[in-house]
């Protein structure tokens, strides 16, 4: 059957005519110039900052001249989430974690922006001059000088919302337009529907009743009348999901119709920029007219009175009069889902208080001057006379989470659709000046995932190629570090940890080389010290000096002689029958009052071979620590042992130490749990503040992990070198804590911006997907709440609940000690019976 509908091509009735320097040309002779723009993210702004930005913008349109069209162009498109399985060196958790997330759906969001300078005449065409009516254009001359006029406003336009410091606005090459034979244009995207770089251009279909390109059939909802307008605006609106009654989370006005409309849609927003004086001068010769008509109708009275009160507005308040129209452009392929989707555009409209209007006999016209470049073919009987204000109220102000352009960094989840980012907390940071330090104090009860969010991490770091040394109680990195055991074939993944039967124990003064610098001899010496003197002992000038002479000697004397083998028997040897002999041979005398030596011995005595902890500083496996990548100290039986837990902290901190001195250009990674309370007593105090100051400039970062905040307020020492000196700051889910969080608000320095997204952790998680929410803070300049959404495989090598564990070990055990067969096994299991 013969096609009776007129049909037309696209180049017969394509209004655009050029692209020169950047700029569209219409053939009205209208020029646009074309911005990307970078929105804050999501959850991340206060009410204050949302005030900010709105005056950005305000100040920002009033510069732009009289007869300009600002077109704001906002597109959520559904993606699928793409792995990225090639890279050769990716580990069997990291391949797990991708696999995870493959095809899982998302909304992107792009957001372009239009200047447009048209005519008088042009600004007040109707949807009938349209050129899409038009059977041929003929196109019009461009006045150059009012040209240069608005190109030089568009500059300034830029630049007062790039010092906003919330929007960035970058400037669209010919390029990015028109497109290249490799990347299509943004006129090409749009007219696919599409922000793919490879579009596909497609049939349009216009009529009365529906829209179609392609298969794709359309449906518009348009704010054109001030009657489908809210009673009030406003910049910002609380998002009660995420908010407390101690907390606010703070969405942009228009946010319903944004991220939070799950379809794919674009939304339009325009500001026509008229002749402010020529609209109050019309509006003062109407409200003349309606009230010499006022006797025949009372609507004339009302009109009047609308009026007036309008014109009252904008004098007293100096407001610009402008034109304004909104639209929400959806679609989809399937025409059940479409019914779906025009019910949820409408309630999410509702949402705003706004009148749904579903537009279907402008439909055409409103797509047409949507085209990037042509929005001076607006028709103007859809828009409605309002001030700048609260115009761009009904802006979206917001975009996605953002991925860290940094090569180094951590895989989190999106807490909104569930999407992969990368996130550098490290490197990057430093770099823009954000932070000072790397180093990261990570607070959360029981319960909250604190130690598999850590898991998480320091398994990412590990892979980067970071020297990890943690310090654990509970056994909660034992899995991670057996997989890393058994595919480095022992050669790392070292798990001390105490037994009756296998004590732990470390040697001191064993180096691979015999090279001692002076913080290892500095180490050994306080270890001596916090093994001789108590708490509540003070340590005088010549003890300390004494017995760093002694540490030198007996490293002098190993060095010469390789037959001595080093170890804290042999050192205790040297004291008892060397160096006390040298003491008394001396000149000048050192008394006990000044250096007790025999005091020394004796209190030494139990870690001498014979004594009760003789095991403890002679081991005789002598692994030198120092080549070793991942290393578990794990505590528990020990933590309560008031002799054996300082000698042990100490022991791996002088080991951290070790690495971070001599590994250069190496990233170096301590991570304490509940051992740094040992670390708080006067002796300790100096090394710890060493070490917390002076880790950054050795490429390391200091993690310390706590549950109590009591336990850091009533430290001092802690509470100045741990949170003063870590410039990231992670908490996960505070709920219990509600009551007291001004409390630990106040102690870790946090905004009320901050307050608000820790406690909004964990209240609107999706119930099909698994997962705990934490929050990020860098050196209280940035902020958000990320989630962790881990794989089956990771899920198993990560848990520290007991009979997962114990079923993942038991399972190894029949596969001859393979943990990672045996967590592959579990979760494809576990996958089918889901």
């Amino acid at each position: 059957m013969r096609n009776i509908l007129k049909a037309t091509t696209l180049e017969n009735k394509f209004p655009l005519l050029a692209v020169e320097d950047g700029c569209i040309l219409s053939k009205n002779a209208d020029i646009t110039a074309c911005f990307e723009v970078v929105l804050p993210e999501l959850y991340t702004v206060t009410a204050e900052e949302y005030e900010a930005v709105h005056a950005a913008w305000c100040k920002a349109v009033k510069v732009l001249p009289d007869f300009s069209v600002l077109h704001k162009q906002d597109w959520f498109m559904r993606e699928s989430y793409k792995p990225e399985l090639g890279k050769e060196d990716m580990s069997f958790l990291s391949r797990s974690f991708e696999r995870h997330f493959n095809e899982r759906p998302y909304l992107a969001h792009t957001c372009y922006l239009f200047l447009t300078k048209t005519t008088r005449e042009q600004s007040r065409r109707q949807s009938n001059f349209s050129t899409l009516c038009r059977g041929h254009i003929i196109p019009k001359e461009i006045d150059k000088e009012s040209a240069a006029r608005f190109i030089e406003a568009t500059e300034q336009f830029e630049r007062i919302l790039n010092d906003s410091g919330f929007i960035r606005l970058r400037r669209l090459p010919t390029d990015e337009i028109i497109g290249t034979e490799e990347c299509a244009g943004i006129i090409e995207k749009y007219f696919s529907l599409s922000q793919e770089h490879t579009a596909c251009l497609q049939d349009l279909a216009f009529s009365a009743d529906e829209m179609r390109i392609g298969d794709n059939m359309l449906c518009l909802h348009t704010l054109s009348d001030t009657e489908d307008l809210p009673v009030s605006v406003a910049t910002d609106t609380r998002y009660e999901r995420l908010s407390t009654d101690r907390s606010d989370c703070r969405l942009s006005f228009a946010s319903p119709v944004g991220l939070l409309l799950d379809c794919n849609h674009v939304y339009n927003q325009y500001l026509f920029i008229d002749n402010s004086d020529e609209n109050l001068q019309k509006f003062e010769k109407s409200a003349r007219n309606m009230q010499s008509l006022s006797r025949y109708s009372r609507s004339n009275a009302i009109n009047q009175e609308w009026i007036d009160e309008y014109l009252n507005e904008a004098h007293s308040n100096g407001l610009v009069s402008v034109r304004a129209h909104f639209n929400v452009m959806a679609w989809s392929d399937n025409a059940e889902e479409l019914k779906h989707i025009k019910n949820d555009v409408g309630s999410q409209l509702a949402k705003m208080e706004c009148m749904p209007r579903h537009n279907t006999i402008d439909c055409p016209t409103l797509f047409w001057a949507a085209i990037p470049g042509n929005a001076g073919d607006f028709p103007g009987e859809e828009s409605f006379y309002t001030f700048i204000e609260q115009a761009v109220c009904l802006f979206t102000e917001e975009t996605n989470y953002r991925s860290s352009l940094s090569p180094f960094g951590i895989k989190m989840v999106d807490r909104l659709t569930g999407r992969p980012l990368h996130l550098d907390i490290s490197d990057l940071p430093m770099k823009r000046g954000i932070t000072t330090n790397r180093n990261k104090f990570v607070l959360g009860p029981s319960g909250s995932g604190k130690s598999f969010f850590m898991n998480h991490l320091v398994r990412q770091y590990y892979e980067q190629g970071t020297h990890v040394v943690l310090v654990d109680t509970g056994n909660s990195y034992q899995g991670l570090c057996e997989m890393i055991h058994r595919k480095t074939n022992g050669q790392d993944g070292i798990y001390f940890t105490y037994t009756e039967e296998k004590p732990i124990s470390f040697n001191p003064f064993f180096t691979d080389d015999y090279k001692f610098d002076v913080e290892k001899k500095d180490s050994i010496k306080t270890l001596l010290l916090t093994l001789w003197k108590s708490e509540n002992e003070e340590v005088s000038k010549t003890e300390s000096g004494e017995l760093g002479s002694a540490v030198s000697a007996y490293i002098r004397r190993i060095q010469d002689d390789r037959s001595i083998v080093p170890c804290f028997n042999t050192f205790y040897e040297y004291m008892r029958d060397v160096y006390r002999k040298e003491l008394e041979e001396r000149e000048i005398k050192v008394g006990k009052d000044d250096f007790n030596i025999d005091n020394f011995l004796i209190t030494l005595r139990q870690y001498y071979e014979g004594g009760r902890y003789d095991f403890l500083l002679n081991s005789r496996e002598n692994i030198d620590l120092l080549s070793k990548r991942f290393i578990v100290f794990e505590i528990d039986a020990v933590k309560e042992n008031k002799e054996l837990f300082p000698v042990v902290t100490i022991i791996i901190m002088e080991a951290f130490i070790n690495k971070m001195r001599r590994l250069k250009g190496v990233r170096k990674q301590l991570i304490v749990e509940e051992a740094w309370k040992a670390l708080s007593s006067a002796n300790m105090a100096e090394y710890l503040r060493y070490m917390y100051k002076t880790v950054r400039k050795y490429f390391g970062e200091a993690i310390v992990v706590t549950q109590e905040v009591d336990d850091i307020i009533s430290s001092p020492v802690v509470k100045e070198s741990i949170i003063n000196n870590s410039d990231c700051k992670i908490l996960l889910d505070q709920r219990k804590y509600m009551n007291k969080f001004d409390q630990i608000q106040a102690l870790l320095g946090l905004t009320d911006k901050e307050k608000s997204q820790v406690l909004s952790i964990n209240m609107a998680n999706h119930p099909n997907r698994l997962y705990k929410e934490v929050w990020i803070g860098l050196g209280g300049m940035q902020s958000a709440v990320y989630a962790t959404e881990v794989s089956a495989e990771e899920y198993l090598a990560y848990t520290t609940e007991e009979t997962e564990k114990v079923e993942v070990y038991r399972l190894a055990e029949k596969l001859g000690g393979d943990i990672e067969a045996a967590i592959r096994q579990l979760a494809e299991k576990r996958r089918n019976e889901k």
